[in-house]
């Protein structure tokens, strides 16, 4: 019961994306059937949660697998202490890994381009839409032109395109509203696969049934065009999102801009392309200063 009330609350009064609800469900029923001797939430103490943070340790799972989970049961434990009355928040007393520090891996402009000709240049197959070039050139060219998330470009609709000022209104994490600019490359691109595909109102980008497209079927079209690409890296739908930003600010963008832009809530999480920057020119300095 506690749990159901919980996932509606992070739904209806914390505006989390179902992403995030389904994330912290999953979380929390694997705990109560990890968990031994599990009676009651209530129940639960320090101890136990430290035996669960062991066990995970012990799988081997990444350090940002484990803090998700503990953000979830966190989270969950500080609603039952400020809505159900628990008097002691058994996981205040749990201290967790440090979180590991990896640098984003972005692809170069180079890559970027190349990777982003492709959907225009290669023969389709015949049982897809005449369309389907258009609209791959269209979503790969507004993920790198806006940096959206991939949930955010899927959740796109027609009329979030803004033809006169050049961008578009996105929903991010929480529900919360941003305009990005889109450039010019990318506005071209939409507007011919909209041309193309007939698209005059609801989702911005379809499936052949017409259909708004999905998260899976856009991270296949990435997949497809890299495998065609001469591109060394395993590229995600989130690594457009890396290298626009790195990008920006090679080019001489202000943090504060990018962050806007990403729609960070915080300053502290853009900073980390600070980081990519400096090494890739760290990396351009020694490979072209004389007495380096």
């Amino acid at each position: 019961m506690e749990v159901d009330s919980f996932l509606q609350f992070l739904s209806v009064e914390r505006n989390a994306s179902a992403r995030t609800v389904e994330n912290y469900a999953h979380a929390l029923r694997e705990y109560r059937e990890q968990a031994k001797h599990f009676s009651s939430w209530q129940a639960c103490s320090a101890d136990d949660f430290r035996l669960y943070l062991f066990d995970l340790m012990k799988r081997e799972l990444k350090r940002s697998t484990i803090r998700l989970h503990f953000a979830a049961l966190r989270s969950f434990y500080k609603f039952l202490t400020h809505r159900h009355g628990l008097a002691v928040n058994p996981l205040l007393d749990v201290q967790l890994p440090k979180a590991e520090k990896s640098l984003p891996v972005v692809m170069t402009i180079t890559q970027v381009e190349e990777l982003l000709a492709l959907p225009l240049k290669m023969e389709h197959d015949k049982r897809a839409p005449n369309w389907a070039g258009p609209r791959d050139a269209a979503v790969l060219e507004l993920f790198y032109s806006t940096g959206t998330r991939l949930q955010e470009l899927v959740d796109m609709n027609v009329q979030d395109i803004d033809t006169y000022n050049d961008c578009v209104r996105v929903i991010g994490k929480g529900r919360k509203e941003r305009v990005c600019p889109i450039g010019s490359h990318a506005m071209l691109a939409i507007q011919r696969y909209r041309q193309a595909a007939n698209v005059h109102e609801g989702p911005l980008f379809i499936s052949k049934l017409r259909k708004r497209i999905t998260t899976r079927a856009v991270s296949d079209i990435l997949q497809k065009y890299l495998r065609l690409s001469d591109i060394p890296l395993k590229v995600s739908p989130h690594k457009l999102r890396h290298s626009f930003a790195t990008h920006l600010l090679d080019n001489g963008a202000d943090l504060r801009s990018v962050q806007a832009l990403l729609g960070h809530s915080s300053l502290s999480t853009t900073q980390i392309y600070t980081h990519v920057s400096v090494e890739r020119m760290k990396k351009v300095y020694d490979s072209a200063h004389p007495r380096a």
